[in-house]
This record gives structure tokens, sequence and C-alpha cells, in this order.
């Protein structure tokens, strides 16, 4: 916003920045190879050294995983694109009308998304343009990591190292342990059970990270693992009955374990009949969700002598993780969203002073 577009008499607002993933634009290689570049040259995602990677990345991981993954991607897509853009879209619009109810036109709610489009740095842009003075950047990941939530904040503020005059900025964290999130997750895998039966077990799958991040200092893999224990007291279940596991690996190096397939061929081995398995880390389904989880993994395990598999999508836009997540957002925004000034009193003002707008 320069000096010509500013005006005295504009109300300042609040504005919500939601923020995920992202996805590529379509399910062509084209595309995912665009969007894949983006997000594997990030170095929170990937710590090698930068001319390692770049040689890896350029000549070997893009000349073959972006076929790959378009395959994966059109057995997802929709009428409405991207599943994790289509979700994303519908919880924003359930949670600016819950905000809205709240807080009236004071507070701008937008969705951004890390690596692809709408970018963090476009959005920001037009909420300046709306006149945020007063920014809240919701990341959509339960668990904290380095490699997800922190990398938001990175490109946050690199976009907002070009304005002149900056916003107040809060950043939320994480929601791992949050009692409502719990109660979410519980409420999701009971009304499954209601219509589906229960299973021999409940497999909780966490996207994976390189097993050197956590020794770094990384809590991911200790938040995960608490949010499992909390939901499985919630639910009542015993010793056994339950597990975590950890999926999407990537490359040679050990990641995270255990390995979501390696604890899926090992129950069918053993004799586990059924299966139900959700994945707590994921705040809306994607991907890794209906395609790695829903499909390709319920094969290795009936492959291993598994009988009954059945994936319990994420909470996406049901009513309670909206009211949730509201929630969370309203608790954050604390302090704000009390613009009590007269903006044509402001005006007045300024006129006093020599301004004309």
């Amino acid at each position: 916003m320069d000096i010509k577009s500013f005006h005295h008499n504009s109300k300042a607002k609040t504005g919500v920045l939601i923020v995920n993933l992202g996805t590529p634009d379509a399910p062509d290689t084209k595309s995912v190879r665009r969007y894949l570049k983006e997000f594997l040259w990030d170095p929170r995602v990937v710590e090698v050294p930068r001319p390692i990677w770049w040689f890896v990345l350029n000549f070997i991981i893009l000349n073959t995983r972006p076929r790959k993954s378009a395959k994966a991607y059109q057995k997802v897509w929709t009428e409405d694109g991207s599943p994790l853009m289509s979700i994303s879209k519908e919880q924003t619009a359930a949670i600016s009308e819950s905000l809205n109810a709240a807080y009236g036109d004071e507070v701008v709610i937008d969705l951004a998304m890390r690596y692809g489009s709408p970018s963090i740095g476009s959005v920001l842009k037009s909420m300046q343009e709306r006149g945020v003075r007063e920014l809240l950047v919701v990341p959509m990941y339960p668990q904290y990591s380095a490699t997800t939530t922190a990398s938001i904040f990175d490109e946050v503020t690199d976009q907002l190292k070009k304005w002149r005059w900056l916003p107040e900025l809060r950043f939320i964290n994480h929601y791992h342990d949050n009692p409502d999130y719990i109660e979410a997750l519980a409420n999701s895998v009971e009304s499954w059970r209601a219509e589906h039966g229960g299973a021999d077990k409940l497999l909780m799958s966490f996207h994976g990270v390189p097993e050197e991040y956590f020794h770094k200092g990384d809590p991911y893999h200790c938040e995960c693992h608490k949010t499992g224990r909390l939901l499985a007291e919630r639910l009542g279940l015993k010793e056994g009955e339950w597990q975590i596991s950890f999926q999407s690996r990537l490359g040679p190096k050990q990641w995270l374990s255990p390995y979501t397939d390696h604890t899926l061929e090992k129950f069918g081995e053993e004799g586990v009949k059924s299966v139900q398995v959700i994945c707590p880390g994921f705040a809306a389904d994607c991907l890794e969700t209906i395609e790695e989880i829903g499909m390709e993994n319920r094969d290795t395990f009936l492959e291993a002598g598994g009988e009954r598999y059945e994936y319990i999508a994420c909470l996406n836009a049901q009513p309670n993780h909206i009211a949730m997540l509201s929630s969370l957002i309203q608790k954050h925004l604390g302090g704000w969203v009390s613009h009590t000034q007269d903006p044509e009193e402001t005006l007045a003002h300024a006129k006093k002073l020599g301004a004309t707008q």
C-alpha cells in the first residue's frame, strides 16, 4: 500500500490467514513438476547442502517423480480439482461464517498455500489492500514441525519484509493436545464405528520426517505421540488395540518409525484380520491420505493376509472441526478486533493537519 492508495477514513481490519501445504494446479506431469520443485527446494523440508541437493533434485528426482506423482493425483482428482484445495476452501468458508458472526466485517479471513497457489505473498498483498493491520497466521498442522509450521513462518516473514508498514503479527504454533481437537478426532472414530463396527486395530498414521530432525530438536515426533495417546485414552482403547506409525517417506535416509506400510504388512502376517486407519496430523484429506493410505496401503494389508481395511477420513469441514478451529482462532485474536476509532473522526483530525484523503 502506497500513499496514493491510503485513506485516513479506511477502517483497520484484522486478518486471519489460513495456510495449508499446497497442491499442483492440475494432475499432469508439468504441473506436478513445478509444484514439487518449489516444495522440495525448501531448505526446511530437505536439509541437504544446496549445491548437492540442487543436482539431485533437478537431475534425478524431477526427472522421475513428477510422472509417478501425476498418476497418483489423477486417481484422487475431482470435478472441483485437488481434494486438498476444495476441502480447504470449504473449511475457510465455514470458518469465515463463524468469525463473521462474532466480529462482523472487522475480520478478513483468507486461504493461502505454502507451495503453489494461491501463494502466501499474493494473499498477504490482498489483505494489505483491504486494510489489515493485525495478522493472525493459522497453519493447518496440529503438530508442530520445522518442515511445515516453521516453513510457513519463514515465507510469511519473507513476504512481510517487502512491507513498509508492518501489521501486528501472531502465529499459531500447534494444537496437538487441544481438548476440542482430540474430541473431534474421537467423535470421528466413534461415528465410523457406530456405522461400520470396530476393528482389531486402530492405526494412527502421521506424515513422517527424517529421524535426524527429531535428534536436532524438532518436537514433531513427541507431539504426534501425545496426540495418539490422548486419542487412545479418550476412546478407552487398551494396549495392543492401537498403534502409531509414520508414512510418506522419501529417499534412503532413516525416517521416523515404525513405517505405516511395514506396520500394515506386519499386521497381516501376524493374523490381524481387520484394521481401521486414521490420519490425525492431516487437517484435510489429500493425496497422502486418499491415495497412499486409502488405496496403496489397503492393498499392502490385504495382500499380507488381512481381511478388512477401512480408512477413516480426516476431519475436513465437519462441524465440530470447524467449531474447534474457530474457537482456537478466537482465543488467539484476544485483545484484537476492537477498532473503536470512528474512521470519519480520524479523517477529520488528519485534514486539520493537512491531509487530503
